[in-house]
């Protein structure tokens, strides 16, 4: 796989977290390190929604059941 580089600018609130998360007093040695951390979380996410949904996506339509808006607000409420 290649490798290659993105710039990301990031300032104010975001600038502060990843300060927070790298050095001495974080959890990563730098900024690179953390980002590459978020996006194999995320990739790990999405791995784990795909399969959720999966069988969902192979199912057969007539193994739906229709429902109105007012139904799941209804639901819901139940809760």
């Amino acid at each position: 796989m290649a490798s290659g580089s993105i710039h990301v600018n990031v300032s104010g609130q975001l600038q502060d977290h990843i300060q927070q998360q790298i050095g001495d007093d974080g959890l990563y040695e730098n900024a690179s390190e953390y980002i590459r951390a978020l996006i194999r979380r995320d990739l790990q996410a999405w791995d784990m929604l795909q399969k959720e949904l999966a069988p969902a996506m192979r199912a057969d339509g007539s193994e739906f059941v229709a429902v109105s808006a007012e139904d799941v607000i209804r639901r819901n409420k139940r809760r």
